[in-house]
């Protein structure tokens, strides 16, 4: 099968292998589209998120729509949420919940690798827009999104970390 090939419900029951999806480039993170809304009947996606060492993943941001939870795959995980910073392993699980502030990040010096369950669904069109070039200035108020650039450098400077910008 082809790795980049996309799953639709039509399909039914099936393996997603490792190498399965469409894997796209955001910048701080890589983003690996394993189950979409449309295959789970709009109730989650699930997507991969490989994160570089020391590479922010995303600025700190807020979600209005949905809830997020990061299960570590390998490396080592920081987040911030709210006012805490909170450090995970692999076989850790770390709760987003929505309308909280938040980022992550590779704490480590080696790869990361987390699953990422986003309920309900939709917001991995976000991420498919980001990384084709197609998120305009309306993108956040349709998905329900803001951004904190303060909070961002704050997190920068803070954990010594990189955010670079999507590889086209």
């Amino acid at each position: 099968m082809d790795h980049h090939q996309r799953f639709t419900g039509a399909q039914g029951a099936r393996v997603v292998h490792p190498r399965d999806g469409k894997m796209v480039d955001l910048g701080g993170c890589g983003v690996r589209f394993m189950i979409w809304g449309e295959d789970s009947g709009g109730g989650f996606t699930l997507v991969e998120h490989p994160i570089p060492a020391r590479h922010l993943a995303a600025p700190m941001h807020r979600h209005t729509k949905e809830d997020e939870y990061s299960f570590v795959l390998e490396g080592r995980l920081g987040a911030s949420l709210g006012d805490q910073v909170v450090y995970a392993d692999a076989g850790d699980l770390v709760f987003k919940p929505r309308d909280q502030w938040h980022t992550f990040w590779n704490a480590g010096d080696a790869a990361c690798r987390i699953l990422e369950i986003i309920s309900p669904a939709g917001f991995e069109h976000y991420f498919e827009g980001v990384a084709e070039g197609k998120a305009g200035p309306d993108w956040s108020t349709r998905y329900g999104l803001e951004a904190d650039p303060q909070g961002t450098s704050r997190i920068l400077e803070q954990f010594n970390l990189v955010f670079p910008r999507p590889q086209r």
